[in-house]
């Protein structure tokens, strides 16, 4: 596969008389107003094309981001995340300013723990690794397949899981590869596969939160991708969501059970719909026409109930839906979860999943005899950019 590795060259800056700020973004602010008050020139925003204009919609509220800036406290660079993947990197320039997507460098370790319960998983897997995370990706993971009030002192749980590391510091949530439980001495598995679903050892998908399809579409007219490199444009493209191309006034309904949480118009996505679900999920609802009267912001709405109608406001070449997925603020790819595939796995699948769940299985035997035991971890943040003088650079 191939695979290409991007460098940038840094425009020559004095950094001893720069400065490096670190900020978290303000809840409700968007790219525009930020630009706004740093006295930036909007045009910076307005001169990306509509895939560009949309990305920068996706700024997460909270999410840690810098500044560098000059002895006269002029803005230099900016790093700005908008996902795991990716941030936007904004550069001064002789002649202006520039607004270019780099992805975001990382390494990314397979860790193994074994744990002995003592109180409960979610407190033991806390004390013995600092990983809060984890814990409650544990918990999830076998939320529908176990139950966790039969367990007893002296069990054990052992996790396969990997862990991003920026600038020597955990960010993001791990994802665990594969994970054992034993119920009073009883073994129980869960593998993740087939697009980060987990399935138990007979090929079975045990989680239990699904969404149904948001809307009756002609067709896909734009798939999910995090971090492409497109090689005409040369830069990367990305698109965090699922478009589905359908008729004006086409019904939008709720994907899964949950509350409205945001219901206004949002940046290059128009008029958009927010939905907090349970185990962490949200769903976002872009460019519609209209909002259902019925479904506002703080009310309950089951799977299935209406909450818009297929439009083509804010930056949208026609109607359609913009449908996101997050999960913790992750943008994850929506066919992941919304259920299109049989719960059981058959024919080739199946036989690539019992050939890695039995590989698993054997390292799985071993950790419990070895007894792993990762590094605690002290501190960790959802994202890392930049670390003033190690900066990432741009080329013009």
């Amino acid at each position: 596969m191939f695979k290409f590795i991007f460098t940038i060259v840094f425009i020559s800056l004095n950094l001893l008389s720069s400065t490096l700020v670190e900020k978290r973004w303000p809840k409700g602010e968007t790219f525009l107003t930020f630009l706004e008050k740093n006295r930036l020139p909007l045009s910076i925003y307005y001169n990306l094309d509509k895939e560009e204009q949309e990305l920068a919609t996706e700024i997460i509220s909270g999410v840690k981001f810098q500044i560098l800036r000059d002895e006269n406290g002029k803005l230099e660079q900016a790093l700005i995340p908008i996902g795991e993947e990716l941030q936007l990197h904004l550069i001064k320039l002789k002649d202006g300013y520039k607004l270019i997507t780099t992805p975001i460098s990382f390494q990314e370790e397979d860790k193994k723990a074994t744990i002995e319960v003592t109180s409960s998983p979610y407190q033991d897997i806390i004390k013995q690794t600092g990983n809060y995370l984890l814990a409650h990706e544990f918990m999830q993971a076998f939320k529908n397949s176990v139950n966790f009030k039969r367990l007893r002192k002296g069990d054990r749980v052992v996790i396969f899981y990997k862990k991003r590391i920026r600038l020597g510091r955990q960010f993001s949530p791990p994802k665990i590869e594969a994970a054992m439980v034993e119920i009073r001495g009883r073994k129980n598995y869960v593998f993740r596969y087939n697009n980060g679903r987990y399935y138990d050892d007979k090929g079975k998908e045990v989680e239990g939160f699904f969404l149904a399809k948001p809307v009756n579409y002609k067709r896909i007219s734009s798939r999910f991708t995090y971090k492409r490199w497109h090689p005409i444009l040369k830069k990367y493209r990305a698109h965090l969501g699922v478009d589905f191309a359908a008729n004006p006034g086409t019904p939008v309904r709720a994907a899964g059970r949950g509350k409205i949480i945001y219901r206004a118009r949002k940046g290059g996505y128009g008029k958009t719909v927010i939905i907090k679900h349970d185990n962490g999920y949200k769903t976002l609802y872009a460019h519609m026409r209209a909002f259902n009267k019925h479904a506002k912001r703080g009310k309950w709405v089951k799977k299935g109930q209406i909450i818009g109608y297929v439009g083509s406001t804010g930056l949208s070449s026609g109607p359609h839906l913009h449908f996101g997925l997050y999960k913790r603020n992750r943008a994850v790819n929506p066919f992941s979860v919304v259920k299109v595939t049989k719960s059981r796995l058959s024919g080739k699948k199946r036989k690539e999943f019992f050939v890695q769940m039995k590989k698993y299985k054997d390292e799985i035997e071993v950790a419990l005899k070895e007894k792993y035991s990762p590094k605690k971890i002290e501190s960790f943040d959802y994202i890392v950019s930049l670390e003033k003088p190690i900066l990432d650079k741009v080329s013009n």
